[in-house]
């Protein structure tokens, strides 16, 4: 006969290989699903205007943009039994003056329900958007294009990454203002 110590062991083993079997397979199938998905349609960025300034003292010894911008995108089919969050980002794309092509993001928000998922933001740049080399210092036609990009978290299963909208082509850099 098994001891009562054996008998509980044995019990714990296969509950703990239960419930590995289950989380294996529900990560499995978010893999699938988001396989499966259709890519999200319908977001717009509206670029309302760009400043180039150069601004004085020591921080703003650089030129640097300002950018007032609109977005319009519907995030609800995203949300589903496995999504925790959503990480919404703007990027601007833009090849500076010594030809290097650079990503910088100007904006971001974190949605955690699907009742927030519908965005619609009317806003000025939240984070520093500046160029050492200069935005038009050898360029005369220098332009960004903006793109509205997502990272969908899940509960389990990979990060996903996709575009939720973009600008319909490049932004360009106005002439530069003297100071802020």
């Amino acid at each position: 006969m098994h001891s009562l110590y054996a008998r509980v062991n044995n019990i714990s083993a296969l509950l703990s290989s239960c419930v590995m079997g289950l989380l294996a397979a529900i990560a499995l199938s978010s893999v699938v699903l988001s396989m499966f998905e259709a890519p999200l349609e319908g977001g717009a960025v509206l670029v309302k205007g760009v400043k180039v300034v150069h601004g004085k003292g020591r921080a703003y010894q650089h030129e640097h943009a300002i950018v007032n911008f609109e977005i319009d995108a519907d995030l609800t089919p995203l949300f589903n039994w496995n999504t925790k969050q959503l990480f919404l980002y703007l990027d601007a794309e833009y090849t500076n003056s010594k030809g290097v092509k650079n990503a910088v993001v100007i904006w971001d928000r974190i949605v955690r329900r699907k009742e927030d998922a519908n965005i619609h933001v009317d806003s000025r740049q939240k984070y520093s958007f500046r160029d050492v080399t200069g935005f038009r210092s050898v360029i005369s036609d220098a332009s960004a294009t903006y793109t509205l990009r997502y990272n969908l978290m899940p509960h389990v299963g990979v990060l996903v990454y996709g575009t939720a909208g973009s600008t319909n082509g490049s932004v360009a850099f106005p002439p530069m203002i003297n100071h802020v």
